[in-house]
């Protein structure tokens, strides 16, 4: 059986990621999709909308045959990490190919960007470090130092500019730089762009879109015609459960909390936490009565709002410096869901995997699995600022199997 390995979010699963993996099968003419779907936390440094076991659900009930999670360290870093675990996780799954969205759609303009790049880095590096020094951000600076090089060096290149894109380029990196035996494909994003609102004429929209919809107050039902069907019956139930979905706001009392009970120095430990934030954290956690107000008075040009956003889920998972950076490598599987298909799969490939397979966490002392856990008990404490219906606990929550 061949398998095309995909990394993901799912938050919600929506059906540009239903096209996603039709196409991805379809294009690398594979047997069976493979998933790696963050946790409970997000790259973008925010809780999931619901937790990983719905997401594994509405996967599971649409195409996917494997749900694989993406470790915290990896799920919640900046983009080369959060790439470089998925990577490497679904390469020890033997997959032959990884097919990511992207907004270029052809692969060899990413080829070339990461050749460009690659082949120029100590100029590259040192037209960040000038950018950072006039006061941009490190992405602005690394917008700037990737636009100087391609004026230097023409050729067919990937738009930076892109989220998808950006993903797409560590993707291609990781993937050399372990080299890795899976072959790169890009699947053309279509219809909504990542950051785009709801369009009522079409029929796909993005994952930003359709939060921003919830959280402003629409109904599920007005999101039905953006979804597959069993990802509007996953969210009907989390509702009909909680009554509320995760986000910061929700949960800004305990984050509030979090930052409020620790000195500066103490602060200053926390993974993202540099440059004086430490002070600024505390004096506006002090004053902020909602998350909005707070990330508001923290913003600067500096700081992106996902990377405060990263920082802030550190400090309220309670992840250092020295814990998020001690490890490169993930050093396990740990299998969320599968289909019928994937459970053939992985009998298939079981004796040749490069990690162990782990499917009970209660017997496991894997330190990155530990960090994972205590990400699931806060979101869990997160989640019990607003409903008193406890969600799925690790330790007692086996594989979904469909």
């Amino acid at each position: 059986m061949q398998a095309v390995g995909i990394i993901v979010e799912y938050n919600p699963f929506h059906n540009g990621h239903l096209h996603h993996v039709k196409e991805a099968k379809l294009t690398t003419q594979s047997d069976v999709a493979v998933a790696v779907m963050s946790g409970q936390f997000l790259q973008r440094g925010e809780p999931a909308l619901v937790d990983k076991w719905h997401r594994t659900k509405m996967a599971l009930a649409s195409g996917v045959d494997v749900v694989i999670e993406l470790p915290y360290i990896f799920s919640t870093a900046q983009a080369s990490q959060f790439a470089s675990g998925a990577v490497q996780i679904l390469d020890a799954m033997k997959c032959s190919f990884l097919a990511f969205g992207s907004e270029q759609g052809t692969i060899d303009p990413f080829i070339n960007s990461y050749r460009l790049i690659e082949s120029n880095r100590d100029n590259y590096n040192k037209i960040i470090k000038e950018s950072i020094q006039t006061g941009k951000s490190y992405p602005q600076a690394l917008h700037v130092a990737y636009e100087q090089l391609k004026q230097l060096h023409p050729n067919s290149y990937i738009d930076l500019a892109q989220p998808n894109n950006i993903l797409g380029f560590h993707y291609v990196e990781a993937m050399t730089q372990y080299q890795c035996a899976m072959k790169p494909a890009t699947i053309q994003r279509i219809a909504a762009g990542y950051h785009d609102a709801i369009d009522p004429d079409n029929e796909i929209a993005s994952a930003t879109g359709i939060r921003q919809a919830i959280f402003n107050g629409q109904s599920l039902t007005d999101i039905t015609p953006y979804l597959p069907k069993t990802s509007h019956e996953q969210l009907e139930q989390w509702q009909l459960l909680h009554g509320q979905f995760a986000c910061w706001e929700n949960f800004w009392p305990l984050l509030k909390y979090a930052i409020l009970r620790h000195t500066p120095e103490q602060l200053k430990q926390f993974a993202d936490v540099s440059e004086g934030l430490e002070n600024s954290l505390l004096k506006h956690a002090a004053t902020s009565e909602t998350y909005l107000e707070f990330m508001n008075a923290l913003k600067s040009k500096r700081y992106t709002w996902t990377r405060l956003q990263r920082m802030l889920t550190h400090i309220y998972t309670g992840v250092t410096k020295e814990q998020l950076h001690a490890y490169s490598k993930p050093t396990y599987i740990r299998i969320l869901g599968m289909t019928k298909t994937g459970q053939h799969y992985i009998s298939d490939i079981k004796k040749s995997l490069s990690l162990p397979l782990i499917s009970r966490v209660a017997v496991s002392k894997d330190p990155i699995l530990a960090i994972d856990l205590r990400a699931t008990k806060m979101y869990q404490l997160g989640i019990a600022q607003f409903s008193n219906k406890k969600i799925d606990e690790d330790y007692k929550t086996p594989p979904i199997r469909i």
